[in-house]
């Protein structure tokens, strides 16, 4: 991986915006690197025959990143958030790698951004002299953004969701018991129920009748082909 990449942290969500938009699709497909983000992935792929996939939660790569760039003195720069937020999550940056080196802090505002504003970011972020920069807009509104800067910011780009609101204590996370039994969208669901129940009402079920079709078909294939060679 060179120092121009896209690394997307997948969850159900994300998945199903691919599957019912191409255009989506191929963003997430030509990304440099896809983590699951969420456990029923990491479920999907141990069905499929990838014993040793693991989780790599969002919030928890960030940290990690942030505490290697802290140590070897790379900068960082956040797009994402409020300007409140920001500031919280710089504050616990610093607290929790007092040697991080934040070169810019960008909260773009909620509708799209005007072409002027965009490009005034854009240079922000090149003047900046970030390396890392964590974007912290949604999905799939982050997965875009990056696609489409991705030959005018040449840096490590990392979709990250709702990191930035979990860090700073704005948005609470869901207890690591829930998280284990792939229940997180049921605590995000409570916690935002008039801006979730729509999402997962309509994409959790039709996920998981997905993937076991895929499944089914998968050991049908699986059987033939060991027939074949008996």
């Amino acid at each position: 991986m060179g120092t121009n990449a896209r690394i997307h942290a997948a969850n159900v969500h994300m998945v199903m915006e691919a599957v019912d938009d191409p255009a989506f699709r191929q963003v997430v497909n030509t990304a440099d690197l896809v983590t699951p983000d969420g456990m029923p992935l990491v479920w999907a792929l141990k069905f499929l025959g990838v014993p040793d996939a693991k989780r790599v939660y969002g919030p928890t790569l960030t940290l990690q990143i942030c505490a290697a760039a802290s140590a070897k003195g790379i900068p960082v720069g956040l797009y994402g958030g409020t300007p409140e937020s920001l500031e919280e999550f710089k504050a616990f940056l610093h607290h929790e790698f007092p040697g991080i080196r934040i070169a810019c802090a960008i909260a773009p505002p909620f509708r799209p951004p005007t072409l002027e504003e965009d490009a005034a970011d854009t240079q922000q972020i090149l003047d900046s002299g970030a390396r890392i920069l964590f974007v912290g807009i949604g999905c799939p509104k982050q997965e875009w953004w990056m696609y489409r800067h991705r030959d005018r910011l040449p840096l490590v780009m990392l979709g990250v969701g709702a990191a930035f609101d979990f860090h700073s204590g704005r948005v609470k996370q869901a207890p690591a018991a829930m998280q284990g039994l792939g229940l997180e969208w049921l605590f995000r669901l409570i916690m935002e129920p008039r801006r979730l129940w729509k999402r997962y009402t309509r994409q959790n079920p039709r996920f998981v009748w997905m993937f076991g079709r895929q499944l089914l078909r998968e050991r049908v294939l699986n059987r033939r082909n060991r027939g074949a060679e008996q």
